[in-house]
């Protein structure tokens, strides 16, 4: 093999990694954070065999040592560049990562957020209850995070609102 051809190869291993980076951050945005923070043996089993097909597609032929480092250094800098700018821009990185969806506000379900983020009541019970919450009444906020877990806040849980007195005045010395 000649210095041009491995040149190439690296080359086109880099280029195909960044295509399937690409298209799997599109699905991963598509499917949902839900999907992606909860995982269970059966998105465990899909996940490892998604890599595994997308191997070829990044490397094709060539399961040289340079090969496999060329693929493994693509996917460390593009998740490096999407974690730089997700850092720098707030609209990308609501392109990227998505935003937090609040399913409970002040004891009332918000059944458009559980519809569009696919989550059942029965998923959104049992994740009070591991908060040790008995009835969705006594939910403050649950929010979906970003990472796919549900945060509860409970209504005991959240100070008295203190209202500022809004004619204070000052005194002259």
């Amino acid at each position: 093999m000649t210095l041009f051809t491995l040149q190439s190869s690296i080359l086109e291993i880099i280029l195909r990694t960044g295509i399937v980076f690409a298209a799997l951050m599109i699905f991963v945005r598509i499917f949902g954070k839900k999907e992606i923070g909860q995982i269970a043996p059966n998105d465990l089993v899909l996940l490892l065999l998604i890599s595994n097909a997308v191997q070829n597609a990044m490397v094709g032929a060539d399961q040289s040592v340079p090969g496999g480092l060329a693929a493994v250094g693509t996917l460390l800098a593009l998740n490096f560049l999407l974690t730089f700018l997700a850092s720098r821009s707030k609209s990308f990185r609501s392109i990227v990562e998505g935003k937090a969806a609040i399913l409970i506000h002040r004891g009332t379900v918000v059944s458009e957020n559980l519809k569009k983020e696919k989550v059942s009541i029965l998923e959104l019970e049992q994740a009070l209850r591991e908060h040790g919450v008995a009835a969705i009444s006594d939910v403050y906020l649950a929010v979906l995070e970003l990472d796919g877990s549900i945060s509860v806040l409970k209504k005991d849980e959240i100070p008295a609102e203190t209202k500022p007195h809004h004619r204070m005045r000052f005194l002259k010395r």
